[in-house]
C-alpha cells in the first residue's frame, strides 16, 4: 500500500505521517511511505488544503489530522 501525505512539512502534515505509519503498523499493512511536498504536484491530486492523505494515489482526507484509530478505518477500506 502507497501512503502519500501531501503537504509543505508543517507541523499538521508531520502529525499525519506519524499517525498514519502508527496505524499500518498496528494493523500489520505492508506499506510505504511517501511525502509529497512539492505544491504542483499536490495541486495534481485537485487537494486545496493541506494536510492531505492519499492511499495507492487516491484522495481520501483533507485538512485536518485524524487519530490513529480513524486512520485504521481509511487504511482498511
Amino acid at each position: 500500500m502507497k501512503i502519500q501525505i501531501l503537504g509543505t512539512g508543517c507541523p499538521k502534515c508531520k502529525k499525519l505521517t506519524e499517525n498514519a505509519e502508527k496505524a499500518a503498523l498496528e494493523l500489520g499493512i505492508e506499506h510505504e511511505i511517501v511525502k509529497v511536498t512539492d505544491i504542483n504536484a499536490i495541486m495534481a491530486f485537485g487537494v486545496m488544503m493541506t494536510p492531505a492523505l492519499a492511499i495507492n494515489g487516491e484522495v481520501k482526507l483533507v485538512g485536518r489530522v485524524p487519530g490513529v484509530e480513524e486512520l485504521k478505518t481509511i487504511l482498511q477500506k
